[in-house]
């Protein structure tokens, strides 16, 4: 009985042990599918033969990485960097020269012509901005102030006939006018924010060659010049190192946005040419006389009626020596002694910063004056007239 029942015990086992022989086989057959196939992607990858591949399988990984490291010596950083440098520069330079075209039909040239008590007639040459599309130009009053005869060539090569509409000695600011429309006039940026050290692109015709442009950086600001003992100091001048030569006078400064900063003026040179020390007028001064001229047909430049003289005291500012009867100063309370350390907010430490501070306000502006009395700052209000002296500098 036991015997006979271990009999049909083997023989139902047969079915399960053959099934499980059967998985076992499929799941080798499996592997071994897996592994060729494997075998194959690592063939094909690394360029090599699955015979070879499983002989030098040890070698082959070294060889593998060494070609890896070959390849990537062989894109070599320095050429994708040469390729940005080269897109900057590149970038650069269109940058540059759209802002120049962008520019450059907004500068005139100018010619000269002046009668001399002999007779004789001399020619000059210079650059203006355009101010408005009707035709007003801003200009120096060096260039302008004293002519007889002006023609203005535009940048498409048009010229006209200018007539001067008035000048300033003072601030070497000239007004001209010609019969135009549809002028592209220049956009004009305040120097308040701009910083020593930023790009600047000086444009005129020096030595009459026309539209001349010169890159250069503002190498200062508030550069104070007196030319003669006839005219008021030059105040608040931009230096820049933007070459500027005979024909510079009267083009602009302008920077990275194309908008004008500035109006050459002058430079300092022991030849005469440029030495890399230009100054421009900036256009706070240059744009607030030039209203004043297109109004008035002259410059009215406000006056406080003070006297200054020097502070020796530690409070910055400047020191009131003597107040003159009548004036706004004297309305408004300053008293001889006072130190003036401030107008509308903007701190004064020199006499030319407060001339400065005068020629960017109008006659008939009423002002905030601090001052420093008695161990204490006040504030005083004051209305601006016109300065008995400079009147006679039109």
């Amino acid at each position: 009985m036991n015997d006979f029942n271990n009999g049909e015990e083997h023989e139902s086992l047969k079915p399960v042990f053959l099934k499980g022989c059967a998985v076992v086989a499929g799941i080798i057959v499996l592997l071994i599918a897996g592994f060729l196939f494997s075998l194959g992607i690592l063939s094909a990858v690394n360029k090599v033969s699955p015979l070879e591949l499983l002989k030098g399988k040890s070698q082959a990984q070294p060889q593998l990485a060494q070609k890896q490291e070959n390849t990537d010596t062989s894109t070599p950083k320095p050429t994708v960097e040469k390729e940005q440098t080269d897109l900057s520069l590149q970038q650069f330079n269109e940058a540059i020269t759209s802002l120049v075209e962008n520019v450059t039909p907004s500068v005139v040239n100018l010619n000269i012509k002046v009668k001399n008590l002999d007779g004789s007639t001399s020619e000059g040459i210079g650059s203006g901005v355009i101010y408005s599309e009707d035709g007003y130009i801003i200009t120096n009053d060096h260039v302008a102030g004293k002519a007889d005869e002006i023609i203005v060539k535009t940048y498409e090569g048009k010229e006209y006939a200018a007539k001067l509409i008035g000048s300033n000695k003072d601030t070497d600011i000239a007004v001209i006018k010609v019969e135009a429309l549809n002028l592209k006039k220049a956009e004009f940026a305040s120097i308040n924010d701009v910083k020593a050290g930023e790009l600047v692109i000086a444009v005129g015709s020096p030595f009459a060659i026309d539209q001349t442009v010169t890159l250069g950086v503002v190498s200062a600001k508030g550069r104070d010049i007196t030319i003669s003992m006839e005219t008021l100091p030059m105040v608040d001048l931009i230096q820049t190192d933007a070459a500027i030569n005979p024909g510079n006078s009267g083009g602009p400064l302008i920077n990275i946005y194309g908008k004008v900063i500035g109006i050459n003026t002058l430079i300092f040179s022991p030849s005469g040419t440029s030495a890399g020390i230009g100054f421009a007028i900036p256009s706070d001064t240059a744009v607030n006389i030039a209203e004043q001229i297109i109004k008035f047909k002259r410059a009215m430049i406000p006056y406080l009626g003070i006297e200054m003289g020097d502070n020796n005291s530690e409070i910055e500012g400047v020191l009131v020596s003597s107040v003159l009867y009548g004036y706004p100063a004297s309305k408004a309370g300053v008293k001889a002694g006072d130190i003036l350390t401030k107008i509308d907010g903007s701190e004064i430490r020199t006499n030319f910063e407060l001339l400065a501070q005068m020629l960017r306000r109008n006659v008939g502006d009423e002002i905030e004056i601090e001052i420093y009395r008695n161990s204490e700052y006040i504030v005083l209000k004051a209305v601006l007239v016109e300065s008995p002296v400079t009147a006679v500098n039109n």
